[in-house]
Parts: C-alpha cells; structure tokens; sequence
C-alpha cells in the first residue's frame, strides 16, 4: 500500500479490523519492522488523539518520530503553480514536500477544511499537493473531507463490542455552536457501507450530506425514530453542505439523552461538548465508549503504518 488516503485505500475492512485486534494483544510484535525508518507528522490543524495515537504506533512499530505544526513553526506554503512570491507565503509546497522525503519514510498529514470555499476544500490541495510532490507515502491524519484512521478506528471497536452479527448503527447529527467539517462523519459512512451492518443516517432536513458519499444509505429525518432499538449511536455534528459551511440549526433536542439512547452503545470521536452534542449521564455512563474508540486509535494507525512500512522492505 502506498498511501493511505481515504476509505478507499482498505482492500479488506474485516482483514484489516482483524489484523489490527490480533495487534493489539502484543503491540510490539513488530516493532523491527520500523527499525531505522523515520515518520514525519506535520500538523495544520490542532491535534490530542491523532497526535498521540499516530506517534504510539509508530513508537510499537520501531519507528522514530518527527513533529512539526505548521501553525507555529513552518513557513507559509504556497501552493499555488506559477504564481509570483511576493506576498506572505514563504516556501513552495514543491520544494516542502521534496525536502521533508529526504528526512522521513513516511509523511502524515492533518489539514482541516477551511469550511468558505466548497471547491478549495473537494480539491483537497493540502494533502494531494503532498501525495504529488512528494517522494513517500502519505498517511491522511484527517483532511478537508475525510478521516480514515478515525473511521477504521471506529470499524474496531464495533467489532469488539457488537453482540450481534448484524447490528443496527445509527449516525446522528448533534448540535455544535460551531460550523464543523463533514470529514469524520464521510468516513465513518463510507466504512459502514462496507460492513455487514443495519446502517441509518439521521439529521435535520437541510443537513444533508454529499449524496456521492451517503449513496444508498438510508436517512431518517426523525432521530426517535431512527434511534429505536439501536446497537450503537455515533453523535458527531457536521455544518451545512449545500450552504456551505453555515450553522442553520441549532435545536438542542437534537442532544443524545439517556432516554434517547436507550440500550445502544455510545460513540464519539472527541473531542465532544458535554450538554450540547451529549449529556453527562451518557459520556459518564457505562453505555460510552468514546474512551475505547480513542484507545483503538493507537491500533487503527498502527494497522495502517505496518501495511506502509511493509511495501517499503
């Protein structure tokens, strides 16, 4: 596997979901795999459980670590071809990305989308830009529109919780003060359309998603209806796709309750605004497993740096 991009790069999710609990029982299994490889993590956007988790995994694998957030201590990339230098940005992404794959064997990149330009942020300049210039693989530690090391994350702990062959998930929207990307919630889509699951998408009208990820997925614009008799009820908030980036409702009786969730398992990414997207009786309750989900995300990217580091022996 060269890169890891999106959803689309995972041959197998069972295989990989398998492969990534047997990790997980002796993490350090392969830790000569990575032995003398290098994994440069270049932020854009803040980071806690993509950071931390990414960094462990390269650790059980063998691998040393650079981290670099561009927000603070990069210079200003250009990213535009042909255009004169003469206003703030500093450095060009053909030289950035050249330089850092002499330093690194591997390259993970976060840049969020910017939420004001619909076709800026489909274009995915920041991470594509680093895939076409650079000389190494190029691991996607969230971009404008997708978040495959969360989702595979997320592919996980279904697994390992699930008491059904078939469950019933349910992806509901939550209210969020702020406009939030659509990446985590594309991803955790298109991952459960590859699964043997009972898949429904819950939201306000007017919050759909783009209809080219949710395809034939049910939606249900009655959350009590959708939520009803579900194994597991992943909350996430994303902002308005047909009007760009807007926050249009903020009806907090979209908020996942204790009666809302009834007997169902609870999922969020994190992190998660306690009383507005869900109430404390929920995140500090038996039925959460928003800690487990970050835990898995150690074993997510370590799945997906192993299958990397195996294409370049």
């Amino acid at each position: 596997m060269k890169h890891y991009l999106s959803i689309n790069d995972i041959d197998s999710v069972s295989e990989w979901v398998e492969d990534a609990l047997t990790l997980k029982k002796d993490p350090f299994a392969s830790e000569k795999l990575g032995k003398q490889r290098t994994i440069g993590l270049l932020f854009f956007n803040n980071s806690l459980r993509t950071r931390l988790s990414t960094q462990k995994a390269a650790l059980n694998l063998g691998m040393k670590v650079m981290i670099m957030n561009f927000g603070k201590d990069g210079w200003a990339l250009e990213f535009e071809d042909g255009t004169i230098m003469d206003k703030g940005n500093a450095e060009h992404i053909k030289e950035a990305a050249q330089v850092v794959s002499q330093y690194c064997d591997i390259l993970g990149i976060r840049a969020f989308a910017s939420l004001k330009n619909q076709e800026e942020d489909a274009a995915e300049v920041v991470i594509n830009s680093f895939k076409k210039y650079a000389s190494i693989p190029v691991l996607n530690m969230e971009s404008s529109l997708s978040h495959p090391l969360q989702a595979l994350a997320d592919a996980i702990t279904i697994e390992e919780y699930k008491k059904s062959v078939q469950p019933k998930i349910v992806l509901s929207w939550a209210p969020h003060p702020k406009a939030l990307p659509q990446a985590v919630a594309n991803s955790f889509i298109e991952i459960m359309q590859l699964q043997n699951v009972n898949f429904t998408i819950t939201h306000p009208e007017g919050y759909e998603l783009d209809p080219k990820v949710t395809k034939n997925s049910r939606i249900e614009y009655d959350q009590d209806k959708a939520l009803k008799d579900a194994d597991f009820v992943y909350a996430k908030n994303w902002s308005n796709y047909k009007d760009y980036g807007k926050v249009i409702n903020q009806d907090k009786n979209w908020m996942i309750t204790q009666k809302k969730l009834g007997g169902a398992k609870f999922m969020h990414c994190l992190p998660v605004r306690r009383n507005v997207v869900v109430e404390d009786a929920v995140l500090d309750g038996n039925q959460s497993l928003v800690i487990a989900q970050a835990n898995n995300r150690t074993f997510a990217a370590q799945i997906v740096l192993k299958k990397m580091l195996e294409t370049l022996k």
